[in-house]
């Protein structure tokens, strides 16, 4: 047998496995069985706890019922239906409530349930729970939660908990925790988890390595198809969830894979090194995150062995890891494009946002000091023709807005590779095409309204058509800048070798401001002077 794996207990299910409905009709279930086993108690005695916690949770489920019915209506999730349900357990020091719903939930909407509670009601929620939580649960928490919530468990409990896990899953959770309160943890686990879980420290983080599950099932060519399925069904060290079965050469390398559905419909005497797939794409330890998801959406992969640098399997990353480092690699580039930190959520406490907002703000700042600069230059023009103070944040937002837009598909481009050295030039020229067609008609739009508007206020009509001129020529010459920098900026800060999605914003925003100002007000000074 070749297969790997550091814990025998059952792992976590498979996101998305039970629908809303079936949470439902599994709750449902369970109180209609509750009732069933009191309706022989004397009808006079008072009502218990557990008659409570019933009714509790019978309410929830009808507000979870209403939720899915009307949820085009309100949009409610099932942990929104739970939540004042929740609260009220919590105000009331109900255990038995709130040990009812933890059982009924589904570990993603208990996650997404703890999230709707605030700091307070969250300790106390923990509080009553006795410090424990469901395994399955703290992997679906919001990683700006985890901390706060495995260190309102026990260290026992989170032990036991990591050891139910996967590697990754596992890994996910501690990585999100202080070094002191790490080490607390493992110091509880079994010796051999906790080597696998230092190996997986021991990668850079966001690396295949970190992300990778060390469980995976491999078997040299010469088995059979019989040997593998009996291998499986009397092995308890199986990962809890996998696709293919990789086949391996004498020195651990993978050389192919079977998938399950190809396994089972072939006979039982076949060896699996007639059926394997060869053409596998192994993911080496030290891949960047972005890259594995790349080469999953690329080639559409489900699974994918990771190697060590000497080419021997140590463990697997499956589409499920994938989609979580998708949604994470997206969030963070959303953020960055804002200027806001990449671990920022909406638990962070009032400190820690402003603490990760104020540096890019102080940035801004600069960038706006900078733009006043030049609008100083022409003060004695301003001072001359006011119309041109109402003017001009027109054709800056304008430039500022079109600038945007471009970034904003340029940034994406490049996280999907679309945007190549290959085809740089012709993007380029698109945009720059894009940026003076669009300027031109806004020209037209723009330009005559401003006309007409100065023609009525001042009666100037000559004075007017010039001043018309100069808002149009000033817009065709901003919207080509702003296309030309939200395309030319992201770029060349990847070439420089940073993050386009971090820094483009400032600079394409402080290239339109200036542009626009500069080239409005100096054309404004030839022309109307």
């Amino acid at each position: 047998m070749t297969d790997q794996s550091t814990d025998n207990a059952p792992g976590k299910v498979p996101d998305g496995e039970a629908s809303a409905a079936h949470e439902i009709d599994v709750a449902r279930a369970s109180l209609d069985h509750g009732r069933s086993n009191a309706s022989g108690h004397a009808t006079d005695a008072p009502e218990s706890n557990d008659d409570h916690a019933g009714e509790m949770a019978d309410n929830a489920l009808i507000e979870a019922d209403a939720a899915q019915d009307d949820g085009d209506d309100d949009g409610r999730t099932i942990a929104e239906a739970f939540l004042e349900t929740t609260q009220t357990a919590i105000e009331d020091s109900d255990v038995d409530g709130l040990n009812e719903i933890v059982e009924e939930l589904h570990p993603a909407d208990l996650a997404d349930l703890i999230g709707h509670l605030d700091e307070e009601e969250r300790a106390a929620f923990m509080g009553l729970l006795g410090g424990r939580l469901p395994s399955e649960v703290l992997p679906e928490l919001d990683a700006s939660l985890t901390e706060e919530v495995v260190s309102a468990m026990t260290p026992a409990a989170v032990a036991e908990a990591v050891v139910e896990l996967d590697t990754d899953d596992a890994a996910f959770i501690l990585e999100e925790l202080d070094e002191a309160k790490r080490a607390e943890i493992l110091a509880e686990v079994p010796i051999a988890s906790r080597i696998a879980l230092h190996q997986a420290f021991d990668y850079e983080e966001e690396s295949a390595g970190r992300i990778m599950q060390r469980e995976v099932f491999a078997a040299p060519g010469y088995w059979t198809v019989g040997q593998i399925i009996d291998r499986m069904r009397g092995s308890s060290d199986l990962p809890d969830v996998f696709y293919e079965v990789f086949v391996i050469d004498p020195g651990f390398r993978p050389v192919g894979a079977v998938p399950l559905s190809t396994l089972l419909k072939t006979p039982r005497d076949v060896t699996i090194d007639e059926i394997m797939d060869e053409d596998i794409r192994s993911v080496p330890v030290d891949m960047d995150q972005e890259e594995v998801g790349y080469l999953f959406e690329r080639y559409n992969l489900i699974s994918t062995p990771v190697v060590d640098g000497g080419g021997r399997l140590v463990g697997m990353i499956t589409v499920d890891d994938v989609v979580e480092i998708v949604q994470e690699e997206t969030g963070e580039d959303m953020l960055a494009l804002a200027g806001v930190e990449a671990d920022s959520g909406l638990s962070d406490s009032v400190g820690e946002t402003v603490r990760s907002r104020f540096s890019w703000l102080a940035v801004n700042l600069g960038t706006a000091i900078l733009a006043s600069f030049v609008i100083s230059l022409f003060d004695a023009a301003i001072a001359k023709v006011v119309a041109l103070a109402v003017l001009m944040p027109i054709v800056a937002s304008m430039g500022g807005n079109a600038g945007t837009q471009t970034l904003t598909v340029a940034v994406r481009a490049l996280a999907t590779r679309s945007l190549t050295p290959s085809n740089a030039a012709r993007i380029v020229w698109r945009e720059a095409q894009v940026g003076f067609l669009n300027g031109a008609m806004f020209a037209v739009i723009m330009g005559g309204l401003a006309g007409a508007w100065y023609a009525a206020t001042s009666g100037d009509t000559a004075g007017a058509a010039r001043l018309g001129v100069v808002v149009g020529a000033a817009m065709v010459i901003n919207l080509l800048a702003a296309g030309l920098a939200g395309i030319l900026v992201p770029i060349a800060l990847q070439r420089a070798g940073q993050d386009p999605a971090v820094s483009s914003a400032v600079f394409v925003t402080t290239v339109t401001d200036i542009v626009g100002f500069a080239v409005f007000l100096g054309l404004a000074a030839a022309v109307l002077m």
